[in-house]
């Protein structure tokens, strides 16, 4: 009786044991299984994080090559409250905007470097003309800085003078602000070509005359030929048809510019001081009467 008794209560006992023993085990395997789960989760977090971090820094990367690429104009205006409206102005449109309203201000700043585009009033603080003497010293500085004037002052000739001194264009404060922005847009354009690859397509020669046009680079008789970019792409519109008379209308579609007939023709005779300071014999410039220019190649 006590012997049955005892294998009865042996059975039971370590058969429990033995239930115990593999519920424990599979318990631990589950816990195994959880513990790697949450590692290879808690990996995949730390991967997905740095994922995350590495497309950030690209962002980061891109939106700091698109400040790059940002044109950078700068405003010479001694009216701090015109300067201001402008600066709002552009910057909306994607500038980068630096004002001054001194000319000594503005040198300053472009002895350190120079900007993409520069606009300036003629009066200036105590310079009645010191637009005039900035404009100058900038076009010493560099021959394709485009360089515009912004001012009250619509006389002929200040007109006559702003161009003289090497500004692309000569605009007056009553211009709309749409208009303002397509011509600063136009003139980026234009000196955007400039850094375009050179081809054989883009070299056009006629006698002493070679112009490269992706790098709006001029020579005659071999010696460099400084222009502006408004001279620049009115000379290649005449030069690349000789003969052909080119109305102002066509010069001024040619150098993406809206202007009257007197600065057309103020341009064309910068062009031709410029020629005649290499050659006093140069003559190849034409003018019709009432009807435009031509590039006039000489007789064999």
């Amino acid at each position: 009786m006590w012997l049955l008794r005892f294998r009865s209560f042996s059975s039971f006992y370590f058969g429990y044991s033995r239930d115990q023993i593999t519920a424990s085990q599979s318990n631990t395997v589950i816990a195994d299984k959880a513990q790697r789960d949450a590692e290879a989760k808690k990996q995949k977090q730390k991967a997905e994080s740095r994922k995350q971090e590495t497309k950030a820094e690209s962002h980061l990367a891109e939106e700091f090559k698109e400040k790059e690429k940002m044109k950078h104009i700068v405003i010479v205006e001694d009216e701090a409250a015109i300067r201001a409206n402008y600066t709002d102005v552009l910057t909306r449109q994607g500038y980068k905007v630096t004002g001054y309203a001194t000319r000594l201000d503005a040198m300053a700043a472009f002895e350190q470097g120079l900007p993409d585009l520069a606009i300036i009033d003629i009066g200036l603080d105590n310079e009645i003309d010191g637009g005039f003497q900035l404009c100058q010293s900038l076009r010493a500085m560099s021959t394709t800085l485009p360089i515009v004037f912004l001012t009250a002052r619509d006389s002929d000739f200040d007109t006559v003078v702003g161009l003289r001194m090497g500004a692309d264009d000569y605009l007056t404060k009553d211009i709309s602000l749409p208009h303002l922005m397509a011509r600063i847009a136009a003139l980026f354009r234009r000196s955007e070509l400039a850094g375009q690859a050179r081809s054989e397509e883009d070299l056009l020669e006629r006698g002493f005359l070679t112009i490269d046009k992706s790098r709006m680079l001029v020579q005659w008789q071999q010696q460099p030929l400084d222009l502006t970019v408004t001279e620049f792409w009115m000379l290649y519109a005449l030069v690349q048809r000789p003969g052909i008379v080119k109305s102002r209308d066509a010069l001024m579609e040619a150098a993406h510019i809206v202007v009257d007939d007197n600065t057309i023709t103020s341009h064309i005779k910068r062009i031709r001081k410029k020629f005649i300071a290499i050659d006093a014999q140069f003559d190849h410039i034409n003018t019709v009467y009432g009807m435009g220019y031509r590039w006039q190649e000489p007789n064999k």
